[in-house]
């Protein structure tokens, strides 16, 4: 219910608790007796879906009275759409805010004080609130703005991507995943398992003896999204609500489809590849003309000072081909000038980054 004189501010009365005595035992008798309520409101009913926009809960007394020591505030339902950024003491009330994930629906939350006494006949005080679904896509790029990573987020993201791309190259070719069977599909396994939740489980599943520094991609893990498994743009135009659940996206996309649908041109200078930026190539003479290999900058593997590259071959002399990592001076020595990333090689199509990195001009 909506307290009178506070628009759009939530309020909700959970229980009412004859406190006699808890707060402090040199009360006078008449306050100590008194019915007091717990109180716990937030700013607004509804949050975008966004995974960035805040709201504060607070958790109180009425009519007044001393604020809990002990108070446990925690989301009891839609965790996955929201979760508790802090939870501090304010004076005489507890403040948490609570940010928005990128699901839309329902969040219960609830907040109860364990450490008042027994007989306080002490009840869970429960707050609904609800994440409203966004379609936004602010760069016209097919790529919806909840996907959309901020600069902390993109920078763990780099972390991951080019982490797991890297382990793939000293796995023995009998351990590597199935699926990784050329340049696009070695680019698709590192992009998702770089946005999921890295569980001590998930890494044991893929045989992980260690994992990078830092925290993972906060905003949202796969496949915790509105579009669920399918991660990847496959039909032009920009990001509408119907693409959540139509054909726009899907679980595969080839080469040429990352670059046109997925990710951004930033130059045909290799000097302004960041780790994790791709580097595209269209060699006409080839069934697949298409290729794609990874800058990873340095090793997070090995102790050097050179800076690599990696990709798969695709297959290979009737073989299932094999992932390379070249050193960048290697590469800009290939033997055969057309694999060279320079801009004077008509074959080389340039860097571009992942949509989900890309920032405004």
């Amino acid at each position: 219910m909506q307290a009178e004189g506070w628009p759009g501010r939530v309020a909700l009365v959970a229980a009412c608790l004859a406190l006699a005595g808890w707060a402090s035992g040199s009360l006078p008798r008449r306050v100590e007796s008194a019915p007091v309520t717990l109180l716990l409101s937030a700013n607004t009913a509804e949050l975008p879906a966004d995974g960035f926009s805040t709201t504060h809960l607070t958790l109180r007394t009425v009519p007044g009275g001393r604020v809990p020591r002990e108070t446990i505030i925690e989301v009891r339902e839609g965790a996955r759409r929201a979760r508790l950024q802090s939870v501090t003491k304010d004076g005489s009330a507890w403040v948490a805010i609570l940010r928005a994930g990128v699901l839309p629906g329902l969040v219960e939350v609830e907040a109860r004080a364990p450490g008042l006494p027994a007989q306080a006949g002490v009840v869970p005080v429960r707050l609904r609130l609800e994440t409203r679904p966004i379609a936004s896509d602010r760069f016209g790029d097919g790529t919806p703005d909840f996907l959309r990573l901020d600069p902390a987020d993109g920078e763990a993201f780099r972390r991951w991507f080019t982490f797991m791309a890297e382990a793939q190259h000293f796995r023995p070719p009998g351990e590597l995943p199935v699926e990784i069977n050329d340049c696009a599909a070695l680019l698709r396994f590192a992009y998702r398992e770089a946005l999921r939740e890295h569980t001590s489980e998930w890494a044991s599943a893929l045989g992980l003896d260690g994992l990078p520094p830092g925290a993972p991609v906060s905003k949202y893990a796969y496949p915790y999204t509105p579009l669920g498994a399918s991660l990847f743009r496959v039909e032009p135009g920009r990001f509408r609500a119907e693409d959540v659940s139509g054909r726009a996206f899907a679980q595969f996309a080839d080469a040429e489809t990352l670059r046109k649908l997925n990710t951004h041109f930033v130059s045909r200078d290799l000097r302004d590849a960041l780790p994790g930026d791709l580097l595209f190539f269209r060699q006409l003479e080839q069934g697949l003309p298409y290729h794609t290999m990874i800058y990873l900058g340095r090793s997070q593997f090995e102790e050097s000072g050179d800076e690599f590259i990696i990709y798969h071959t695709g297959p290979l002399d009737g073989g299932k081909g094999e992932i390379r990592r070249p050193s960048v001076a290697e590469l800009m020595r290939h033997p055969s000038p057309r694999w060279r990333p320079q801009a004077g090689n008509p074959n080389f199509l340039g860097v571009y980054r992942w949509n989900i990195l890309r920032e405004a001009d």
